[in-house]
């Protein structure tokens, strides 16, 4: 368990779950209103597991691990950007990309919302990963390559919104890790439950008597 995470008293189920393409971080679909709209697949389809929730979230069309609890202070340490848990992406884009576009990772992106952290980023032989379903376009004139991709942020789409900064747009987005889990062994669809320690609610400062 990650350093400043531990409560020796308190333990909560955590579970890791590698979550397939076209599928909402979420139990329910909020935008199928209606009859006639086609209700997306959410983690209900896939977790029978009562009283968890998502801690952060992947976007619909990223593949890869996201992790659930039964704990709030848990899922609120593994979710707040306060502590800067880092979080890996193997991303294929369009293009080889360059060195240029590799530094510009490193040193951070300005995006709309501002210039983002400095990333750890390195090219990726292409990995042993499932097919997707449905699986990237392929196009033979257009090349394309791997890099793993470490960022301590949050932000909404950021690491396609980051590559397509440089130049080169993602054309496949796979969490692979967060913190000290990761998605190893795990196929599209599959979790496993661990039991780890909670950390604790931090008490109310008092305010001293003059």
């Amino acid at each position: 368990m990650r350093p400043g995470f531990c409560n020796a008293g308190i333990m909560a189920k955590l579970i890791l779950f590698n979550k397939p393409f076209q599928v909402l971080s979420q139990f329910t679909d909020n935008s199928a209103t209606t009859h006639s709209d086609q209700p997306r697949a959410t983690l209900a389809d896939w977790i029978p597991v009562p009283d968890v929730y998502p801690a952060g979230r992947l976007d619909f069309d990223s593949e890869g691990l996201l992790l659930l609890t039964d704990s709030g202070t848990l899922q609120h340490q593994i979710a707040s950007p306060k502590q800067k848990l880092p979080k890996t992406y193997w991303v294929q884009v369009e293009g080889q990309i360059s060195d240029a576009a590799l530094d510009s990772l490193r040193h951070g992106v300005v995006l709309k919302d501002g210039k983002t952290r400095p990333a750890r980023v390195e090219r990726l032989a292409e990995p042993d990963l499932w097919t997707r379903n449905p699986p990237v376009r392929y196009r033979e004139t257009v090349p394309t390559s791997w890099i793993s991709l470490t960022i301590t942020e949050g932000r909404n789409r950021q690491v396609r919104r980051m590559t397509a900064a440089t130049g080169f747009p993602t054309l496949r987005l796979v969490r692979y890790a967060i913190g000290e889990w990761t998605v190893a062994d795990l196929a599209p669809g599959q979790y496993k439950i661990l039991t780890v320690h909670a950390p604790t609610s931090k008490p109310a400062r008092r305010n001293r008597k003059p």
